[in-house]
């Protein structure tokens, strides 16, 4: 999928294509845009707290999930903003050259990915729905060509793969792992000979 955005950058028949799916969508909306992508990239992240909430079962404990999310996001922002002011493809509407890929699609699907990882494939279809409806709406608004919210899926599933590859290392970075007997405890002070508030941390490994 990010091969296939990035050769839409350039390649001449793929620019005919989004080019002309493009100039349907100016037709389609007719200047009326909807602009709830926005709000709707962080659909897939808000549905996997909703699970949480709902006591659904999870792949993977509480904390891990936060270091995966934490993970690929971070991941996800590198690899989008980097690309995006390398490549400096303008956008539809001509407003700014940072089209290449769709920062908002990577989102979407980024969580949507995350989501199918933990809870399965029939949430993973729902979160998934989400993130092609952001994908759609982001060419439907003249933000993003076709190319870019392909690639920006991509970037998105990678990213939230990489963290899941990484997360090993991270649960024996942090201690976490069943066999170690390592904890971490932050517990908050009060002084009152200094009338002063802090911090203690313990660690034992």
């Amino acid at each position: 999928m990010i091969t296939m955005g990035a050769i839409g950058v350039s390649n001449t028949f793929i620019c005919d294509t989004k080019n002309n799916l493009h100039h349907k969508m100016e037709d389609l909306c007719g200047g009326k845009f909807i602009h709830i992508d926005d709000y709707a990239q962080y659909l897939p992240f808000a549905t996997g707290v909703a699970l949480e909430f709902a006591h659904v079962p999870a792949k993977h404990s509480f904390r891990e999930r936060v270091a995966t999310t934490a993970t690929a996001v971070l991941i996800m922002g590198t690899i989008v903003s980097t690309v995006k002011y390398t490549v400096n493809e303008r956008r539809p509407d001509g407003s700014e050259t940072n089209s290449f890929p769709s920062g908002h699609t990577a989102t979407a699907f980024t969580g949507a990915e995350i989501v199918r990882h933990e809870y399965g494939l029939g949430y993973g279809i729902a979160a998934y729905t989400i993130a092609t409806g952001v994908g759609f709406l982001r060419i439907y608004n003249a933000r993003h060509y076709l190319n870019d919210v392909v690639a920006g899926a991509g970037v998105g599933i990678l990213s939230a793969n990489i963290a899941y590859w990484l997360l090993p290392w991270e649960r024996r970075l942090l201690g976490w792992d069943e066999s170690s007997t390592s904890t971490m405890v932050l517990l908050p002070t009060y002084s009152p000979t200094q009338n002063s508030f802090g911090l203690a941390f313990s660690m034992t490994f």
